[in-house]
């Protein structure tokens, strides 16, 4: 089983629509037996909650569902996951600092813009203090990054789907 984490700040903006958008793209390969995913955030804002609004609201414009409920990473995760996948910088250096907390030094952390060519080191912006719009943007972002992020892992584990 391959296990996948998003991970952005309060975990109910991005890192939700990530995980929706990448169950839906593993169900529709018929994967889903075989690649499980979940997402957190870095910070302990939001746990329990469900994703914002606005995020829910796009997600069933593309026809998603999001029913997860916010949580902050933990010690598990970085034993658990296969890979971890933060949304800019600010969460890639807290995951970075974690890793090393935890005495998981050399686990590789990933950003999500980094699996789509030209747009490696580019964060996914976070939309929760803007309108509507940058969930849409932040959607077809994710929903590019998350395709090539497939690409690889099927190619890596050599999963023929």
């Amino acid at each position: 089983m391959i296990k996948v984490l998003f991970v952005c700040l309060g975990n109910i903006c991005r890192s939700p629509l990530a995980e929706a958008i990448f169950n839906q793209k593993i169900r529709a390969l018929g994967l889903d037996r075989q690649i499980k995913s979940d997402s957190a955030g870095t910070s302990d804002f939001h746990i329990g909650e469900l994703p914002d609004e606005r995020s829910i609201k796009c997600a069933e414009k593309y026809g998603l569902k999001i029913t997860h409920r916010g949580r902050q990473v933990n010690r598990t995760d970085f034993r658990d996951f296969d890979y971890i996948i933060a949304m800019d910088d600010n969460n890639l250096q807290n995951l970075n600092n974690l890793k090393v907390r935890y005495s998981f030094p050399n686990k590789e952390i990933y950003l999500m813009r980094d699996f789509v060519a030209g747009d490696e080191g580019l964060p996914v912006p976070d939309p929760y203090y803007g309108g509507e719009e940058g969930f849409d943007e932040i959607y077809q972002i994710l929903d590019r990054s998350i395709s090539n992020f497939l690409v690889k892992i099927k190619e890596v584990h050599q999963i023929y789907a």
